[in-house]
């Protein structure tokens, strides 16, 4: 019976598929579990388990290491062979073995050359269960030898012949790298012309006069020592036909003659391989290098053929600018004939390379350890493959089989060895050997006979979880020898379980198929063999599935904008969840626009590139789910691609393209421009627009235009890039099919008729030579047409024509094919004169002081030589009985009246005044004569306002007026009217006082006016005509004869109460506080004012009311400030007092201002002063005035 040996496995995969992969490789493996418990008791026949390569080069400059491990229960011990004979290591101080191991050390480093221990080594691993051995391990030292020492000729030769420079590198272990350089280490550039073949030569197809150099140098690195050697450079001229003549003349007598011929093209000739034939074989799996180098001028281009088949697409490789073709691990399917063509110019030539795949011995079913329990059967198959075919040998171990002891359990046949009835005492260590001309394999194969009780591997308590609904599966994993039987029990007290609910495997593994919540438990597992029993509980719980209870949902989304989705999910409380999002089954892009905020993805900016399919997925340690959504970023189409063009005729072409990708957005259509290569090229026209289901198009075309068409697909978010141009369609050429437009007939002199006309484009002149046809004729006359033919420009002038005289033009397109149909006839004009006549009867109506009427007969239309554009008026102002001499220097007016209009109006003349005017007739040359000077007068009108009024000298009951007659007088002044009211101090108008001043009056005096009242002024002048503007202004009387103050009025403030109390209280102060300025100038102080006001007033002044804003009390702390001027002036500003210098005389009649015994200052006030407080204004009234003040 055959013993299987389970290995110890803690969980297996949920699903079937790799449950049945498991159970198939747990029963072909026949090695002894690698358990650490196991291995100390079991014991274990050697196996090798790492050797040193069959072909082993070494570095002479280092130690050799051959190595060789080895692994079996007893530990194996070590020996060698060399040269097939036993290896001393104890008698060479030299070699020493690893401690444990059978690796040697060979210490050449220090003393010893490499070449003394060169030769095949072979190591034993033995312990008492058998032998093994290694490969046979060739060593050979590296060798780098040098170039052998060779006189180079230099080598002269003619442009365009071939060349190969040889290399012939010296024989080194491994081969050498070759390659070729220049003294300055830089690589000599190779194309395919001048190239290096597989022996390292240098071929040149042709050479040029740029080969020339004297350092053609190959290179050969030995890398194994990291050595490079190099050979004597070569030198290379080469000479041109030119140069070989010059060479050849001087060396020659003057009755000779030498003439080298250029070199001329020639057809290729293979410089390697020779002949017509060669043949190459190769092993398996290595790689198969075939060349073919050749010359010729032009340089030859190489093809690669295989007769009777194809070369491996997948494994085939040009190398070398085609010259060396590679075929990766070969096989014997790529035997064969393998051709290479050479072919430029003038020629082909080819070559067949027969190839033969031959093969080394190469495993088919290598000997696997085999353990067996005592009398058991078991085999042990050694099959390999190789060309030809290797044979087969045993050796049982490391003696051949034919030579070992016997063994009665065994019987060899062939390549397979069958044991019956095994026992302890055949227990050894096999060896195979299959080997032909091209090499050999070794395979070493133990067979172990044990006899062991029941053990059980898997761990004890094991905890299985598993998801509802699915598979559980127990491990038991076991050893034992013979095999023993597995039985599975649940509960401490349950039966054997069946075959009918569970899977029991023959590895021990229990399966229970599908997995609910009573299956929840503990279950126990027995091992039994006629040496004993074991057993071991493993434990089972069974867990909610995870699931996606809403899945992320598909989405579109424009670029730029954001998208959400969710991913919510419900699984076992007692799992650990992890929800990872996932791109394309990638991980999200590292970009801070993703966003993973526990159930939800968010993207923002979204991004062409983030289109996808989003997967969420749900993690716990026993099982994941997920779910995916796509996103959809959609954008304008790519552009279509692959146009062509078919059905081509004179007149129509069909378009056709395929669609580009249309970015998740369905395109609704297409869009074809063409461009004229011809006419203008590089300017692309719309041609037409077709659905977005089509994909062709029947296109209209023009004669004689080279067309390219490109395509643009459009969806709704706009237009794509434009295709690929189509290839160019050049169309016969055929006569025009339009003329010319904007035909007109315009003289530029009175003696010609310039004909002009918008030419055709390119496009539109539908083949080449295109010229014009201008005809004309007089309108009214019974000439016949006069023509000329005239290149392609735009116009054409008819000299000698009669002045202003109707045509009948035409223009006809023609080319080198014919004529356009007929044209329209246009109706022309030739050149315009000026006119020679003047308008007459000119009459003048004046209609008011401002505006005159005009009126004067046409001229004849004869006489105006032109199109009538109109009559233009000249008129002047101008002085009495100077209107010739000042003609030059006076401003003219000009009005034009359109077409042929007899009269019109002069608006904005000015009143009273001398006007002069004459009429010109107008046409598109320019005016005629003008017609005889008309003068007239204008009535007189009403002046404008007096150009200023001033209100100067006031006094206690008079003012004086003085003003500036109106700039604009209109007419004889009569008089000027003054109209005056006073003002009280509620606003209230007085009643209006009416005044007639003569009109040689500029001063007026007003007297008998009340004390201390404002006035209000009207004032304006007349003439016959009637009253002009007025100008108005105001101000006020004083009550101080020799010191007037007045104000002019700004927004009304001087009358307001609470501006009167406040200007009066703050002078009163001010007076006050001057008193005691020298003795308290800068210190604060008050002083009552309100008192010693209502001790001094005059009996007859009702005393002011507290609600009237009277003053309490004054600070003097600024009492050292100007006070401010008045609020109001005169609209002239004469009346300008200036700020307050704190003297006393300002504030009285002169000199003669009092004060009385308590410091009151009887005098009258005579300034109004402004308070800069806002809204708020004081009027200074005489003290025996009531004070008022207003807020």
């Amino acid at each position: 019976m055959q013993l299987k040996i389970m290995p110890k496995k803690k969980r297996l995969p949920a699903g079937r598929v790799a449950l049945i992969l498991f159970l198939c490789q747990m029963i072909s493996a026949l090695e002894v579990p690698l358990d650490p418990k196991l291995l100390e008791d079991l014991v274990q026949p050697p196996t090798i388990t790492q050797q040193s390569p069959k072909d082993y080069i070494i570095d002479p400059r280092e130690n050799i290491v051959i190595q060789c491990e080895a692994k079996g229960k007893p530990p194996p011990s070590f020996s060698w062979t060399r040269n097939g004979t036993h290896f001393d290591i104890d008698k060479d101080p030299l070699v020493t073995m690893k401690p444990g191991s059978g690796t040697l050390t060979i210490n050449i480093m220090n003393e010893g050359k490499a070449e003394t221990y060169e030769g095949v080594y072979q190591c034993t691993a033995r312990n008492e269960r058998g032998a093994a051995i290694s490969n046979n391990i060739v060593v050979r030292p590296s060798r780098s030898p040098l170039w052998t020492k060779e006189k180079l000729e230099p080598i002269t030769l003619r442009n365009g012949q071939s060349l190969v420079l040889p290399c012939r590198p010296p024989l080194g272990l491994p081969p050498p790298i070759i390659f070729w350089m220049d003294n300055s280490f830089q690589r000599l550039p190779q194309s395919e012309r001048v190239s290096q073949g597989l022996n390292g030569d240098l071929y040149f197809s042709n050479v040029l006069p740029e080969d020339t150099r004297e350092d053609y140098i190959c290179y050969a690195r030995f890398n194994h020592t990291q050595t490079i050697q190099q050979k004597q450079p070569i030198s290379v001229k080469v000479i041109s036909v030119d140069e070989l003549n010059d060479t050849i003349a001087a060396n020659l007598s003057d009755t000779e003659f030498y003439s080298a011929k250029p070199n001329r093209e020639r057809p290729p000739t293979f410089l390697t391989p020779e002949g017509n034939t060669s043949n190459k074989e190769e092993l398996r799996g290595n790689v198969l290098s075939l060349e073919c180098i050749a010359e010729g001028l032009p340089t030859p281009v190489i093809y690669w053929i295989k007769e009777d088949g194809t070369l491996p697409t997948n494994r085939t490789f040009y190398r070398n600018f085609k010259k060396t073709l590679q075929i990766i691990q070969v096989s014997e399917a790529d035997s064969g004939n393998y051709q290479c063509i050479a072919k430029n110019a003038l020629g082909a030539i080819h070559h067949t390379i027969s190839v033969t795949v031959k093969a080394a011995p190469y495993w088919i079913l290598a000997p696997q350890n085999l353990v067996l329990s005592p009398g058991e059967d078991g085999t042990l198959i050694c099959r390999a493959n190789g060309n030809p075919k290797p044979r087969i040998s045993w050796l049982s171990n490391g003696v051949p089989i034919e030579i070992a002891p016997d063994d009665p359990s065994r019987k060899i046949d062939g390549d397979t060895i069958i044991f019956s009835n095994v026992q302890e005492r055949s227990s050894a260590v096999y060896q195979c050997n299959a080997s032909n001309e091209y090499g050999y394999l070794l395979a070493n194969a133990f067979v172990n006979v044990l006899a062991e009780p029941p053990r059980i591997l898997t761990s004890a308590n094991t905890l299985y979880q598993v998801i509802a609904n699915r598979p559980a599966l127990l491990d038991c994993a076991f050893f034992g020898s013979p095999l023993p039987t597995i039985e599975w029990f649940k509960g401490a007290k349950g039966s054997a379980l069946r075959d009918d609910i569970y899977v029991l495997h023959e590895n021990g593994t229990l399966e229970i198929p599908v997995a609910q919540k009573d299956s929840t438990g503990t279950y126990t597992c027995v091992a039994r063999n006629k040496l004993g029993m074991a057993k071991n509980e493993v434990h089972l719980e069974i867990k909610d599935p995870t699931r996606i209870i809403k899945q992320p949902e598909y989405a579109v989304v424009q670029r730029g904008s954001t998208v959400s989705f969710e991913c919510k999910v419900k699984h076992d409380h007692t799992l650990t969840l992890t929800i990872t999002w996932l791109k394309d089954n990638g991980e999200l892009p590292s970009d801070g626009r993703f966003t993973v905020d526990k159930d939800h993805l968010e993207v923002a900016d979204v991004r062409d590139s983030d289109g996808g399919a989003y997967t969420c997925v749900a993690n716990t340690t026993l099982d994941m789910v997920s779910a995916s959504a796509v996103l959809s970023v959609v954008d304008v189409p790519n552009p279509p691609f692959d146009l062509e063009l078919t059905d081509q005729l004179d007149k129509s072409v069909q378009l056709s393209w395929t669609p580009g990708d249309d970015n998740n957005s369905p395109i609704i259509e297409f869009i074809i421009e063409y461009e004229d290569a011809m006419h203008e090229a590089g300017l692309w026209h719309h041609q037409t627009k077709v659905s977005g289901m089509q994909t062709t198009a029947q296109l209209k075309l023009s004669p004689y235009v080279n067309y390219s068409f490109r395509v643009m697909a459009v969806n709704s978010l706009g237009r794509s890039l434009p295709s690929e141009p189509s290839e160019q369609y050049l169309t016969k050429a055929a006569e025009p099919d339009t003329n010319p437009t904007a035909v007109e007939g315009l003289g530029s002199e009175p003696d010609n008729l310039v004909i002009t006309w918008k030419p055709l484009n390119g496009f539109e002149s539908n083949g080449p030579g295109l010229q014009y046809k201008v005809s004309w004729r007089q309108k009214d006359g019974d000439d016949e047409w006069a023509s000329v033919v005239v290149a392609n420009v735009s116009k054409y002038i008819v000299s000698g024509t009669p002045t202003f005289v109707p045509y009948l033009i035409k223009v006809q397109a023609l080319n080198d094919v014919g004529f356009a149909p007929e044209p329209a006839v246009v109706r022309g004009h030739s050149g315009e004169d000026l006119p020679m006549v003047a308008p007459g009867n000119v009459r003048v109506n004046v209609v008011n002081s401002t505006l005159a009427e005009v009126h004067w007969d046409p001229v004849p239309p004869k006489s105006i030589r032109g199109h009538l554009q109109g009559y233009r008026i000249y008129y002047w102002k101008a002085q009495e009985g100077s209107l010739k001499r000042n003609r030059r220097h006076i401003e003219k007016k000009i009005l034009t009246f359109q077409d042929s209009k007899t009269h019109g109006m002069l608006p904005g003349l000015e009143p009273f005044s001398h006007y002069a005017l004459n009429v010109r007739v107008v046409n598109g040359k320019g005016e005629g004569p003008a017609s005889p000077d008309r003068v007239f007068n204008t009535p007189e009108g009403v002046p404008s306002a007096p150009s200023s009024l001033k209100i100067v000298n006031p006094t206690l009951d008079s003012l004086t007026l003085e003003w500036d007659p109106p700039s604009r007088p209109n007419g004889i002044l009569t008089e000027y009217t003054l109209k005056y009211q006073p003002i009280n101090s509620t606003h209230e108008l007085g009643p209006l006082v009416d005044l007639k001043i003569p009109a040689n009056k500029t001063r007026w005096t007003l007297k008998n006016l009340n004390f201390s009242t404002r006035y209000k002024f009207y004032f304006y002048a007349q003439t016959a005509a009637g009253s002009g503007s007025q100008i108005t202004e105001e101000a006020v009387t004083t009550v101080d004869e020799g010191k007037l103050a007045m104000a002019s009025r700004q927004v009304d403030i001087a009358t307001q109460g609470w501006f009167i109390g406040l200007m009066c209280a703050v002078a009163l102060l001010i007076l006050i506080l001057l008193i005691v300025c020298f003795i308290r100038r800068n210190k604060g102080g008050k002083y009552p004012v309100k008192e010693k006001e209502d001790a001094h007033a005059d009996p007859e002044i009702q005393p002011m009311k507290e609600d009237d804003g009277t003053f309490g009390e004054y600070s003097d702390a600024e009492d050292h400030k100007p006070l401010k001027k008045g609020s109001r002036t005169p609209s002239d500003r004469t009346v300008k007092k200036e700020d307050s210098d704190d003297s006393l005389v300002d504030y009285g009649e002169g000199v003669n201002g009092q004060f009385n015994e308590d410091g009151s200052f009887i005098g009258q006030y005579s300034e109004l002063i402004k308070i800069t407080q806002p809204h708020q204004r004081i009027v200074l009234l005489p003290l025996q005035d009531t004070v008022q003040y207003d807020a």
